[in-house]
């Protein structure tokens, strides 16, 4: 039993970092793509980049009514990986604005299903054997870092189209660790037609989806427009790489050890910090510093991101309803990575176009230092007025 428990384990863990992996190979590198190669427009850059975002709120509902009714996760998780991989390859060939639209919102259709379904069987397993689900997400922290170094360095040489046939090729091995995943016959259940109205009651719920969107939204878009900074720098495809594989990096030794500390100093306390250091980060890279120095601050990402994501996860399975938390999960998820994803990337395209790169980052740190202000505003004033009520 020891050996079948561990080997399922490592499989996932190889799962994440694997997957992760193949996210790093793609989404980083494309933006420089589509300017270098096809010569687009940053308003066109943004446009294509938001296009996932949008898919996902859309698309991720739908999957999860296709596991419910097969109750076969595993099964669909293979079919959307393995449609996913294929669909890169003529993304490749595509060579005009409306094309890379097609194929953005096909790509994003099939993809939106690999992060949730995956989480589900993790979180199932985790359930019954009392891991912890960090372990085994900090090493898609691992595979995003590697990923883009090594990418870097292969698109240096090779050029940049090289970034659509790993991707494919990464994809489709993520297969065989699926194949060794527990084969679980239901998946978490998400009522958002009973459990939407009642979140949407609840004051402090509403006010975190506002913090989500503000501050999840810069970390995301920085995501895609991050290389486009580095080389606007001076920086070339391997310094990319060097600065993704530093900043994603730092934030596996975090995630790892964010339980212990959300424990120690309170979870209000870790969400202002790691929002305050993003909402600098962001603000800082709108002066203009140096490449050195930017490679130097890159662990900021570890402190910002890497303690956001477990403490707001946190954050949100507490202060929701025991009934309907996986649809507060569900709803904070779509707020973030996809609404607030959406609407940096795609307004951030239109600011690099109209004004500056440097400018958008000067658009994200403001984003984020709204969601402080309402993170202020949920922890000391509704607590308070809560607290008051109640007595």
């Amino acid at each position: 039993m020891y050996r079948s428990v561990d080997k399922t384990s490592v499989n996932i863990s190889l799962f994440y970092l694997f997957f992760f992996f193949g996210m790093g190979t793609l989404y980083p590198l494309l933006s420089v793509y589509l300017k270098q190669e096809i010569h687009l427009s940053g308003t066109q850059i943004g446009a294509i980049l938001s296009v996932s975002p949008v898919v996902m709120i859309i698309a991720q509902p739908i999957w999860g009514v296709i596991c419910d009714y097969t109750r076969k996760p595993r099964g669909v998780l293979l079919l959307a990986l393995c449609l996913t991989g294929l669909l890169a390859i003529p993304y490749s060939f595509s060579d005009s604005y409306i094309a890379f639209i097609i194929f953005s919102i096909l790509l994003a259709v099939f993809q939106s299903a690999i992060i949730p379904v995956s989480d589900s069987i993790t979180l199932n397993y985790v359930t019954a054997t009392k891991k912890d689900y960090g372990n085994f997400r900090l090493w898609g922290a691992v595979g995003f870092a590697l990923a883009v170094f090594v990418m870097g360095t292969l698109a240096e040489t090779t050029g940049l189209k090289i970034i659509f046939y790993c991707f494919a090729g990464v994809l489709i091995l993520c297969m065989l660790f699926v194949l060794s995943m527990p084969k679980e016959n239901n998946t978490i259940q998400v009522d958002l037609r009973t459990g939407i109205s009642k979140l949407f009651r609840m004051p402090k719920f509403v006010l975190f989806l506002f913090t989500t969107f503000s501050v999840f939204g810069p970390i995301l878009s920085n995501n895609f427009y991050f290389g486009l900074y580095i080389q606007e720098l001076g920086g070339t495809l391997i310094g990319v790489g060097i600065a993704f594989l530093l900043a994603t990096g730092s934030e596996a030794p975090f995630m790892k050890f964010s339980g212990n500390w959300i424990r120690k100093a309170g979870i209000e306390k870790i969400l202002i910090t790691a929002t305050l250091i993003s909402a600098l980060r962001w603000l800082f890279y709108f002066t203009e510093p140096s490449l050195a120095v930017v490679y130097a601050t890159t662990i900021a990402q570890g402190l910002s991101i890497g303690l956001f994501i477990p403490a707001a996860l946190q954050y949100v399975r507490e202060i929701a309803p025991k009934d309907i938390k996986v649809t507060a999960v569900a709803l904070y998820s779509s707020v973030g990575n996809g609404l607030g994803s959406w609407f940096c990337t795609f307004f951030g395209g239109m600011i690099y176009e109209a004004f500056s790169l440097f400018a958008m980052y000067l658009f994200f740190g403001t984003m984020t230092f709204v969601g402080l202000i309402l993170l202020i505003i949920n922890f000391y004033f509704l607590n308070k007025a809560s607290t008051i009520k109640t007595g």
